[in-house]
């Protein structure tokens, strides 16, 4: 098939509605040639004949469906990536969870929920972060979800080359990595406290009683419904003295939520704070 593929309007109005109504992100005019560019990757390797050809596989194959929407959404991260949230998190919320957990003698375990953890960074670098800063004794655990099953086999091999290491102090890097050729792999101390599995956020979560959880970069790709549908999913599985991390681009400003605005220092997140 040549490069050239005919992305019709109807073709684009069927595929719009149809990664909306699964996935809840959205396509629009000023973002088309996204979704035009990577169907046409995705139509070639496949060698079929047409979009709407392909439309209708992922209409009944939802293996297929999966395959599209991993390909369709964006997966950009990095280790530490905006360090002020992190410094937040040492200095801010773990404090006031442990201080909470500890009147009311609460079990001494953090559960956090890395929402969108693309190839693994961030979850990663929770983990590291909760190793070095939990008071002796605790306990943490990390769920990591992605729409991405390419991402998520990524994360959970938790191999990365030199050049995603820029952001790990060489301190993290010597104690929590090994060396190999050509990268680094994060050792078992962190990888085993981190379950990583797909989830699609718009769906009601199977997990609850989240501490902390990180949603980061990911509302921007929703409408208003959809991100209302996803913090309301957040809510639900969070405890009643939890926090919440979204994008530094993102807000929760003038949408109807429960979740009341944190400034640190640092940075500014949401908190889940009731009796």
């Amino acid at each position: 098939m040549s490069d050239a593929v005919f992305f019709s309007d109807i073709d684009f109005e069927r595929y719009r509605k149809l990664i909306y109504k699964e996935c809840g992100i959205v396509f629009t005019a000023n973002n088309r040639s996204i979704l035009d560019r990577r169907l046409k990757e995705i139509i070639r390797k496949k060698n079929v004949s047409s979009v709407g050809e392909y439309y209708k596989s992922i209409e009944t194959d939802k293996n297929e469906l999966k395959v599209f929407l991993d390909a369709v959404t964006t997966n950009l991260t990095s280790f530490f990536r905006n360090l002020p949230h992190f410094t937040a998190l040492e200095k801010f919320v773990l404090p006031a969870i442990i201080a909470e957990k500890q009147k009311k003698g609460a079990p001494q375990t953090i559960r956090v929920w890395s929402a969108g953890c693309s190839t693994g960074e961030e979850p990663y670098t929770i983990g590291v972060l909760l190793a070095e800063k939990l008071p002796p004794y605790w306990k943490f655990e990390i769920i990591a979800s992605d729409l991405s099953l390419r991402c998520l086999m990524t994360a959970k091999e938790g191999f990365y080359d030199g050049d995603h290491m820029t952001g790990v102090p060489e301190g993290y890097l010597a104690k929590y990595f090994d060396k190999q050729v050509n990268g680094y792999r994060i050792k078992d101390v962190i990888r085993s406290k981190v379950r990583f599995d797909y989830h699609n956020l718009i769906n009601i979560p199977q997990w609850r009683n989240f501490d902390i959880v990180f949603c980061r970069n990911v509302l921007i790709y929703f409408d208003e419904a959809a991100q209302l549908q996803v913090i309301k999913h957040f809510w639900d599985s969070m405890l009643n003295r939890s926090f919440l991390y979204i994008g530094h681009s993102e807000s929760l400003f003038g949408m109807n939520t429960q979740f009341q605005f944190v400034k640190t220092e640092w940075t500014t997140l949401y908190k889940k704070w009731i009796d």
